[in-house]
């Protein structure tokens, strides 16, 4: 289940009770064109407090109905991503008006190494190369795009709804007058770790109605998940040299390009086994010793309110021999995922239950543990509460011993990468 990011008082004001009520309605609706209705005037109010940046009023709807109302809650969050990353606009011309589509599209990187993983501007070179590969591979005839002059972290992305409304509209008014898109002057600063994403950041604009992407177009459609992993296929082939350039010395995977929430939470979980990848080819390296000289630990936490429910498990290393925790991944929970593994469309009934069954997510860290050469695995059963270090706010991992301490290299490791994901 998503998550409300923050506290608002009970109390709602008439804007954000305005949403709770058409959230309701559209949960409510008996047929498609009630839905239709509803969902159109719950967008009419989305649209307004975006474009005036009021997300606090938004947030306080979520909010009041993440306690009451889950199923209005999920109604308001896809109606909220939704607006915030897709639009219809209206361009006036010679007097005639013209309506387009607007998508805002993240094309998530992931990037594994022992060094650093560049963030920032791209240069106008690599960003002209970048922006005719994504054209001619990716989207239908007849759109035009605009990409951001930016390799973003996820430190660096919007960090609210309004802000990604505002950058799908100022990408959009850069993509129909065909100019170049001015990112950031100063972006934030992003914590280093040796496995991350880095995102390009795009928006689509195509007529009315008409089809965005490569395997929308009618003489496609037919074999539209063909044409799709075909386009993705393109993409990796074509850009990937380009990309290389803006990432040096990482081992990079490019991921589909999709609507910015979905691509975003796509690459989130994609880049947790890259990240325990990532830890054990540094710890051999690091500590020149084999992957079977390695013990990992799983605990599982969450916040203490929480009633027993686990948001992430952080796997430690130690030497084989060790108590001593030496390097942590963290490995959160998303959606519908929890501990027992069961899929977002419940549990499966029947005569194929055990064979459809699916991974919890300590089997699916162990697999990828085993698949690496990690074979001493302690799971423990006990759920702590999220703890972080006071000095630095690294989390902390439990020990073979199920204590919680600081991951800490030895201290005559080279001096190197010592964040954890």
């Amino acid at each position: 289940m998503r998550r409300p990011s923050k506290e608002s008082p009970h109390k709602l004001t008439a804007d954000s009770q305005r949403l709770v009520t058409l959230a309701q309605a559209v949960g409510q609706a008996a047929s498609r064109l009630e839905e239709r209705s509803w969902e159109h005037s719950l967008d009419a109010q989305l649209q307004k407090l975006l474009k005036t940046g009021h997300q606090d009023t938004i947030d306080a709807a979520l909010n009041g109905l993440f306690r009451e109302d889950l199923n209005a809650y999920d109604v308001l969050m896809d109606g909220v991503e939704a607006v915030s990353e897709s639009s219809t606009i209206t361009v006036e011309a010679d007097g005639a008006s013209t309506q387009y589509d607007v998508l805002l599209v993240a094309a998530p990187i992931l990037a594994w190494t022992r060094f650093a993983i560049a963030s920032g501007p791209i240069p106008a070179d690599v960003l002209n190369t970048l922006s005719a590969h994504f054209s001619a591979h990716l989207l239908a005839d007849g759109t035009h795009m605009a990409m951001a002059s930016m390799l973003y972290s996820i430190d660096q992305l919007p960090r609210s709804h309004a802000e990604a409304y505002s950058k799908t509209h100022k990408l959009a008014q850069a993509a129909l007058k065909g100019v170049a898109f001015k990112s950031e002057a100063k972006a934030p600063d992003t914590a280093p770790f040796l496995a991350d994403t880095r995102y390009l950041l795009v928006a689509v604009v195509a007529p009315h109605g008409g089809p965005m992407f490569r395997w929308q177009m009618p003489a496609l459609q037919a074999n539209f998940a063909e044409e799709r992993k075909a386009a993705l296929e393109q993409w990796r082939i074509q850009a990937l040299p380009t990309v290389n350039r803006l990432l040096p010395g990482c081992g990079v995977e490019l991921l589909l390009p999709e609507a910015y929430y979905m691509a975003c939470r796509e690459a989130d979980k994609l880049i947790r086994p890259v990240s325990i990848r990532a830890a054990v080819h540094y710890l051999t390296h690091t500590l020149s010793v084999e992957p079977s000289e390695l013990r990992a630990v799983i605990a599982g936490f969450g916040e203490e309110a929480a009633d027993g429910q686990i948001d992430e498990y952080r796997v430690a290393f130690t030497p084989r021999q060790s108590a001593d925790v030496v390097y942590g991944v963290v490995w959160p929970l998303y959606g519908q995922e929890d501990e027992e593994g069961t899929p977002p469309e419940g549990p499966i009934s029947g005569s194929i239950a055990e064979l459809l069954k699916p991974r919890t997510p300590v089997e699916e860290i162990v697999e990828h543990l085993n698949a690496l050469g990690v074979t001493q695995v302690k799971k423990l059963g006990e759920r702590y509460v999220s703890e972080y270090c006071d000095d630095c706010g690294a989390p902390l991992f439990a020990d073979p011993t199920g204590e919680l301490v600081h991951a800490e290299m030895p201290e005559d490791t080279p001096a190197g990468n010592e964040h954890f994901h």
